[in-house]
């Protein structure tokens, strides 16, 4: 059994336990082998949105200290792409490769349903558009959807855009022009967000270094851009003469053993909770290096399938993901201002929008 309540602040990164998460639901099916566990941080803008991620954790004790990590980002996240939603995630325990199967995700369906609209549920590492169509036949609270289900498709479009846009407002704020355009640009992971970023430097005309577990992935970006250099792994890259690094792989990317060896000024990828532990956003400031804050850039996914919840249009969606420049540049520029790291700043802005609109959300409409 594990105690949400006695998580101690190693396990749960920045959230101590469930002492600042409105509801934790752990959901189990032994027939069709379903353990996940549903958390909702706050509902303070609206019902809460997150992906559903599926990955065969060592314990259920660590996949309970990622979903609280993830939910948490998640209402921050949702707070500064301006919308109207609360923050929430899933996880699935299990290997997506040999787990996963309908009655598995139809089982889930039923208890995401079961919240009664209080989360929303989408893709994320280990789900797919496709596993989101088998959910939905369960449950109405479902986006990411296929695009032949009327849904977004995959959401690493605008993520990776979003990546991309984050980025841009980074060079303009170290650089002085909005582009990457000869600079060197390190890409940890190059799976579904990872090889779209690729895509949007290479044509951008940076060079670019990649890293990834899968030779296949990396394969994949080499046949598409054969001037792309890969190197062996992350110590490798970050060890590497490059100006960017884009960590968007799995999360604590930036330990204390990686910043300190770091070479790069701008640190801007799409992976969730890149910071391993509190103080290392102190760390890359006061090395010089920028971090663009992870949840602020890597956005647009959920600007993508949080449009669906309205009927989908992907240019109105891409619109609200090209905004993620501006709200990094007035990161930025409100973290020159206060004298504080970028990530200090987006959390302020995030926790302000979070406290003034949720307070007009408690004004009493009559019914």
């Amino acid at each position: 059994m594990t105690d949400v309540f006695g998580l101690s602040h190693k396990d749960a990164g920045p959230v101590n336990g469930q002492a600042k998460h409105e509801q934790v639901v752990f959901c189990t099916d032994e027939r069709s082998g379903l353990h996940a566990i549903i958390a909702i941080y706050n509902t303070a803008l609206g019902p809460s949105l997150g992906g559903t991620r599926f990955y065969p954790y060592e314990s259920e004790q660590a996949a309970l200290a990622d979903v609280l990590n993830l939910s948490r980002a998640m209402a921050y996240k949702n707070a500064l792409a301006g919308l109207d939603l609360g923050g929430g995630k899933a996880v699935i325990i299990g290997d997506p490769a040999t787990d996963k199967s309908e009655a598995l995700l139809r089982a889930y369906g039923r208890f995401v349903q079961s919240l009664g609209g209080r989360y929303f549920t989408a893709c994320d590492v280990g789900t797919y558009s496709e596993d989101m169509d088998i959910v939905a036949r369960e449950s109405s609270y479902v986006t990411g959807r296929t695009l032949a289900n009327g849904g977004a498709g995959d959401s690493s479009v605008l993520t990776a855009y979003g990546v991309f846009q984050g980025m841009r407002a980074a060079a303009e704020h170290v650089y002085g022009a909005p582009t990457l355009r000869g600079r060197r640009v390190g890409v940890e992971g190059v799976g579904k967000v990872g090889h779209r970023l690729v895509d949007r430097l290479v044509e951008d005309g940076a060079e670019v270094v990649i890293c990834d577990v899968s030779e296949q992935a990396v394969e994949r970006v080499r046949q598409l851009h054969p001037g792309v250099e890969v190197v062996a792994g992350r110590r490798e890259l970050t060890d590497a003469d490059i100006d960017v690094y884009a960590p968007c792989a799995l999360g604590g990317a930036l330990d204390d053993d990686t910043v300190a060896r770091l070479r790069a000024t701008i640190v801007c990828g799409g992976a969730n909770n890149q910071l391993a532990h509190p103080g290392v956003e102190k760390q890359l400031a006061d090395r010089g290096i920028l971090y663009a804050p992870d949840y602020v850039v890597n956005s647009g996914g959920v600007i993508q399938v949080a449009d669906e919840i309205q009927g989908f249009n992907m240019d109105r969606a891409k619109a609200k993901a090209t905004q993620i420049y501006d709200t990094t540049l007035k990161i930025f520029a409100s973290a020159a201002k206060d004298g504080v790291p970028p990530a200090v700043a987006a959390d302020r802005l995030a926790e302000r929008r979070m406290s003034e609109v949720g307070r007009i959300r408690g004004i009493w409409l009559g019914h």
